[in-house]
């Protein structure tokens, strides 16, 4: 059997198996274990925050800048805040409050193309920071351990785009203390401190829900990807961007007639996706690429090529029974071990990505819906109470080294 009619044969297997389970009402599989209960948590009542109210220069303003940042994928930072301020776990008494929020919005520094750009942020950051310690108590009761800060830039609080530059620099030493939302998740990492909060990309919902095709349509594409492969300007040998990840998909896959990938972006992408049995999610070193959301909104099974991941809200949804992981070393190999993977196996992943809360979570709706993302945080800072005695300082105990970190942040900002 040439390759071709092998596979016809192969996606005739699985699209007759995916009507079979179509004709069921596509019947959703309950998420056993503490995964599936802890994503349906509501913390309502159950914690406290207290919004800082910072001139609009950390926030506001940039926005009015460059309204851009509502739409990339790092504007978690402005929706986080948007839906903080009318959310009933808001208190106005801090006093009362579980925890504490600094809404600035450090990834709003674009580039003509968008690119955000965080040479500022540090300088940014520390400022805000300086302004909470002098007008309010509470930062100076715990120097932050009590305080979140939503931080999505690509290598969260090591506010560098480039990975030796960021780790280099490592996490804002004003940030040690504090707990950390961020996109950026890679375990043994300097950019990740114990305790944060790994979150989605912002992936805008309304232009995703607006691409939806019927759940019944056969899925005919047996592995899919769009995306850059190669780092043309920075990294033209593919060995950098994504940890090579991304070259090695497409030095071994571009004439496989199993991989439909190319760095075109047809119109037809979204249901492209939902025509696909495998999305390939080519990380690298991180979780903020938007097709992790934009698999798991589109019951498509996320192919997740990043050693060492740490993926958004971990502790909530169970990635190793809705997703493949494939080690980096083994990309050459992506062919033989996705089309090992039994037809029955595929169709219980399909019916986990069905779940609706599953995809609720990687979402930032506006109006927020309940057990969304901004849910899924607020679940995540739950969990975290009640917080230790050892985080207060005792009267005059200093912590962390306010003249640390390169000189050009210590500069005013």
């Amino acid at each position: 059997m040439n390759s071709w009619m092998w596979v016809f044969a192969l996606l005739s297997v699985y699209a007759f198996a995916w009507r079979i389970s179509a004709d069921h009402n596509v019947r959703t599989e309950r998420i056993s274990g503490s995964a599936g209960d802890v994503l349906e948590d509501n913390p309502i009542g159950r914690l406290k925050v207290y919004v800082y109210e910072l001139p609009s220069k950390y926030n506001k303003k940039i926005l009015q800048k460059d309204p851009r940042c509502l739409t990339h994928m790092f504007a978690a930072e402005i929706f986080v805040h948007r839906f903080l301020l009318s959310s009933p776990v808001r208190t106005l008494n801090p006093e009362e409050a579980d925890w504490f929020y600094t809404p600035i919005y450090a990834t709003c520094d674009l580039t003509p193309t968008g690119l955000p750009l965080p040479f500022k942020s540090p300088r940014m950051v520390r400022s805000a920071i300086q302004l909470i310690s002098s007008n309010w108590p509470h930062w100076n009761r715990t120097e932050g351990a009590d305080h979140f800060f939503v931080v999505p830039h690509d290598f969260g609080a090591c506010f560098h785009y480039q990975e030796e530059k960021a780790i280099e620099r490592g996490i804002l030493p004003l940030l040690q203390r504090a707990t950390l939302v961020q996109t950026f998740g890679q375990r043994n990492h300097v950019c990740l401190n114990e305790g944060s909060i790994t979150i989605p990309p912002y992936a805008p919902p309304q232009k995703m829900q607006t691409h939806l095709i019927p759940q019944e349509t056969p899925r005919s594409i047996f592995v899919y990807f769009r995306g850059l492969f190669y780092d043309v300007n920075n990294d033209p040998e593919g060995g950098y961007y994504a940890r090579g990840a991304r070259a090695a998909v497409w030095e071994n896959f571009k004439n496989n007639p199993l991989f439909d990938i190319s760095t075109d972006h047809p119109t037809t992408y979204y249901e492209d996706m939902q025509r696909a049995i495998f999305c390939l999610c080519p990380l690298g070193w991180a979780p903020w690429s938007p097709r992790l959301v934009e698999a798991v909104v589109f019951g498509c099974i996320p192919v997740i090529i990043a050693d060492d991941i740490v993926l958004p809200f971990a502790d909530a949804i169970p990635w190793e029974e809705i997703g493949v992981y494939v080690a980096e070393e083994d990309v050459p190999n992506l062919d033989t071990i996705l089309t090992s993977i039994p037809p029955e196996v595929i169709l219980r992943k399909q019916r986990l990505l069905a779940n609706p809360s599953m995809k609720r979570a990687m979402m930032f709706p506006q109006p927020a819906q309940p057990g969304d993302a901004f849910h899924q945080i607020l679940n995540g800072l739950a969990r975290k109470l009640p917080h230790k005695k050892s985080v207060y300082l005792k009267p005059g105990e200093k912590v962390l080294n306010w003249t640390a970190g390169p000189v050009g942040d210590l500069k005013p900002w």
